[in-house]
């Protein structure tokens, strides 16, 4: 038996136990999430709808799972990302680039902010458009890879990917409720019925 069990006994029962948050000193510092369970928990609580895609297949799938949900299936996509349409090429969508024929809108981001939950967006995607002008629905295709920390990081981000031109119009999504006018926290914002796609690509 080693010195030190023999001056202060056996090791305590309870030492291999987790602590729990409430058994935590007040001035311990908060146990952080990960960065991707962040950015989905403030989603949600933006209000958008989520859905988890471990490969393309699952893609496609919910995203006929979204447009039969909603019955678009005669409604017409806005669609102004040529290598989106590409991608999307097999699925029974009816593209146009005119926005008063589109009910819904599908485009990716530029990032995916995990301390507000909120979309980073510019004009890669929506081109020179104002938000409220783009269809009140969004279904928003994006990877794990783009979850970043914060806003700023999300701009140097930009920045470093696009040295040559850097894109302008370049805004956030925060307010995915139904829109409702009451809602003092989307006042002067656009809110939209979003939904994402997430794919895992890390």
């Amino acid at each position: 038996m080693s010195l030190f069990r023999k001056l202060f006994g056996s090791k305590s029962v309870h030492s291999g136990k987790e602590l729990k948050s409430d058994d935590r000193g007040k001035y311990m510092p908060e146990v952080k999430l990960p960065i991707d369970e962040r950015f989905t928990i403030n989603f949600k609580a933006n209000g958008g709808k989520f859905l988890y895609c471990e490969n393309l297949n699952e893609v496609y799938t919910n995203l006929n799972h979204i447009i039969d949900e909603n019955n678009w299936e005669e409604e017409q996509v806005l669609l102004l990302d040529d290598n989106l349409q590409d991608k999307f090429k097999n699925s029974d969508l009816l593209p146009t680039r005119k926005i008063s024929e589109a009910t819904f809108f599908l485009t990716t981001c530029e990032n995916l902010i995990a301390n507000d939950g909120s979309l980073l967006i510019s004009s890669k995607q929506i081109f020179e458009k104002k938000l409220p002008e783009l269809p009140f629905n969004f279904i928003v295709f994006a990877t794990t890879s783009q979850i970043v920390e914060n806003i700023g990081e999300g701009l140097r981000g930009i920045k470093s990917k696009n040295r040559q031109k850097i894109p302008t119009n370049i805004t956030t999504i925060k307010h995915f409720k139904s829109g409702d006018e009451k809602d003092f926290l989307s006042y002067g914002s656009s809110a939209k019925n979003l939904y994402l796609l997430l794919f895992e690509d890390l």
